[in-house]
């Protein structure tokens, strides 16, 4: 799976057919609102021509004051944004039906396209991304819903970019009159007719009285496996986070585990890891994030395959102890740490346990990286990121920390030169009974119901997993 951004099948439908079926169906009408890149979804819905049928007004209020007119000013006065996507929508979707609503046929199901773009900008180096959204009803008459995502464009020209949202736009109008029923189905078909690395999908919301069944934790994690994204992001809250939002200005602190469940162990591993990450120049708790890390993936790259509602059982209790949590399906750190680079220039902290450190270290763990090893720290240690690495009792119940890992001999001198520069460091354990604590061993306790398995976890822990029967916990 590492590699691929999107999925690359070829659609059934082209994006002019897709067009045309909603062109040619007189129950769909609807208007199109396009901010900052062009009409690009408009101008598909007139190359297929009766767009007469479909379209009842398109608009594209360019300029900022043209904008804040219609459209009212956002907090932060940020225009590419959810709030922005969403304060059109507010205004064209009630206008379009207050002004054709008792002129076309009752069978008419209304809708409202709403797109607001920061697209590649003439001879600068611009973050290209987008909001796009569709309020749309699902029969006639309906309370309308929402389908909302957010876009990273990966092309290098405005041209391609404008194209590829024409596409997109199509794409995202189809799927929520023909797949509304399938929200998983609606997620692959958003880039039928891209070729892959054209944009990622990182966000996607569903709202509305349609929607009231959907998970959008849950639902967010098929961007993952639908190659639409690498990661998504959820914030204490639970609400889907957009990674460059979340990461921006920040020192990032991660912790990669199967968190099945957190236990008081895996979180002295993050608060121990975050009070040495601080110890660095310009670490601080109001410019810093620490995320929980949930690979998909087994260490070999292949995904487990884990139900989606296992994974947000585990997000959910990860959010509750106060924790930002990314779910991801990475395999290797060097891969994780390219990640975090692409949204922030500061510190990056990787907090690893003594038998993760080790398998950095073995060589199996880099087959089919062309530099083998060198190439994979070369990568992991290039600006501003470290390890700090959790202790381990040995079968004798003496402490060893990150300055008695056993390596091979051919590595001793890299390993040496980690030490001595100050890329590895060692952090506390706060309780040596922590040590007696596996998450495997609570997990084969919770079908027996309550019991000692409670003295592992946070006290809010227990009571979630008890409440809501998490993991197979039963009475």
């Amino acid at each position: 799976m590492e590699g691929a951004l999107v999925n690359n099948q070829v659609s059934e439908r082209s994006t002019i057919n897709k067009a045309l079926r909603l062109n040619l169906d007189e129950k769909k009408y609807g208007t199109i609102a396009e901010i900052g890149a062009g009409q690009e979804v408009a101008r598909q819905f007139f190359l297929a021509g009766a767009a007469a049928g479909t379209i009842a007004k398109t608009i594209s209020a360019y300029d900022m004051q043209f904008s804040d007119a219609i459209y009212g000013t956002q907090e932060g006065g940020r225009y590419v944004s959810k709030a922005r996507v969403r304060a059109m929508l507010d205004k064209e979707f009630p206008l379009v039906v207050a002004r054709v609503g008792t002129s076309r046929a009752r069978t008419s199901r209304y809708f409202s396209y709403a797109a607001t773009v920061s697209a590649k900008s003439y001879n600068r180096n611009n973050e290209c991304h987008a909001w796009c959204g569709i309020r749309v009803q699902m029969y006639p008459g309906a309370e309308p819903s929402d389908i909302i995502v957010h876009v990273r464009m990966l092309e290098n020209s405005a041209e391609q970019q404008q194209d590829t949202l024409g596409i997109l736009g199509v794409n995202l109008i189809y799927a929520a009159y023909y797949y509304f029923e399938d929200p998983k189905k609606a997620i692959d078909s958003l880039t039928d007719n891209m070729e892959s690395g054209r944009i990622e999908i990182d966000s996607i919301d569903f709202r509305g009285p349609y929607f009231e069944d959907v998970d959008n934790r849950a639902i967010n994690l098929h961007l993952i496996r639908s190659w639409k994204t690498r990661a998504i992001m959820f914030k204490p809250d639970g609400d889907v986070a957009v990674p460059a939002e979340l990461l921006y200005k920040k020192n990032v602190l991660t912790t990669r585990g199967s968190f099945r469940p957190v236990t008081k162990l895996n979180v002295d591993m993050i608060e121990q890891g975050f009070q040495a990450f601080k110890a660095h120049e310009g670490v601080k708790d109001e410019n810093s994030i620490v995320l929980a890390e949930i690979s998909i993936n087994d260490p070999y790259g292949k995904d487990l395959m884990v139900p989606e509602e296992d994974i947000i059982s585990r997000v959910e209790l990860l959010n509750a102890l106060g924790y930002s949590v990314m779910v991801s399906d990475y395999t290797r750190y060097f891969s994780l740490r390219a990640y975090f680079r692409q949204y922030t220039a500061l510190q990056i902290g990787i907090v690893l346990g003594m038998i993760n450190i080790k398998e950095i270290f073995d060589d199996e763990k880099y087959v089919g990286v062309e530099g083998g090893i060198l190439e994979g720290f070369g990568k992991l240690f290039p600006d501003n990121t470290r390890l700090f690495v959790y202790p381990e009792l040995d079968s004798d119940g003496n402490l060893r920390d990150f300055t008695s890992i056993e390596v091979d001999e051919k590595y001793q001198y890299l390993y040496r030169h980690l030490l001595q520069n100050k890329y590895i460091f060692g952090i506390d354990c706060s309780d040596h009974e922590l040590f007696k604590i596996y998450s495997r061993d609570v997990l084969a306790k919770l079908p027996s119901g309550r019991g000692s398995w409670e003295s592992c976890v946070h006290d809010d822990t227990a009571a979630r997993i008890i409440e809501n029967r998490m993991f197979g916990y039963r009475e």
